[in-house]
């Protein structure tokens, strides 16, 4: 697959900025909502670590391996949320779905030769090289049609007048805004900005763009 380089770093730029507001969203997060938010960020950091181009970092096949482990431990994490919620499990299914994504893509890459081509399903774009399948492609297929799905739903919730993400919290008396999405009521500039649902599911969206681009390439 041929790409230039600033591909790479744009989604490099991208997953970081996702991760590190997930990060801002548990610092006003309560309960299920603040874990949610972790998994979330470890999500974005995951994405970006994955997207720096081999020219500039090629780990080696253990480091797929402890990320496939770790995403493992998180994607178990997140299957126990799914079967204690049931219907109204909602995100945290996705989230299932994107941690068994970064698993599948991590052991592919143990396939790859250290230093190889391989790295991050984006590395080998930087350099402009033609990239042999790594997974696959049925389960690439899958994964690549659901999330093509996710990211056209998350994006149709968020144009004005049709999404059903509500705009903000109430405001409480004192000029406090609450925070939606489990956050604490804290001063209203800090939840317009990490605490209103419609960021939040754009930040989504973006990681979903981003998994879409990196399972394109495999």
């Amino acid at each position: 697959m041929h790409a230039p380089l600033l591909v790479s770093w744009l989604m490099v730029a991208v997953c970081a900025a996702s991760g590190s507001y997930c990060l801002l969203r548990t610092r006003v997060a309560v309960g299920g909502t603040r874990a949610t938010a972790r998994g979330e960020a470890l999500m974005g950091f995951g994405m970006a670590t994955m997207a720096v181009p081999a020219l500039v970092w090629a780990p080696a096949r253990w480091v797929w391996g402890a990320y496939a482990a770790v995403f493992g431990l998180t994607a178990l994490r997140a299957c126990v949320a799914v079967a204690a919620r049931g219907r109204s499990a909602g995100h945290h299914a996705h989230h299932l779905v994107g941690t068994l994504a970064m698993v599948y893509m991590s052991l592919a890459m143990v396939s790859f030769p250290a230093g190889g081509g391989g790295h991050g399903a984006m590395a080998g774009m930087g350099a402009g090289e033609v990239m042999a399948p790594a997974g696959m492609p049925v389960v690439t297929g899958v994964l690549l049609l659901y999330f093509a799905g996710y990211v056209l739903w998350a994006g149709s919730r968020l144009i004005p007048g049709v999404g059903a993400a509500p705009a903000g919290g109430a405001v409480a008396p004192g000029g406090v805004r609450g925070a939606p999405d489990g956050a604490h009521a804290v001063p209203g500039p800090a939840v317009r900005f990490v605490g209103r649902p419609e960021v939040t599911l754009a930040c989504r969206l973006s990681m979903g763009m981003a998994m879409l681009a990196m399972l394109l390439a495999f």
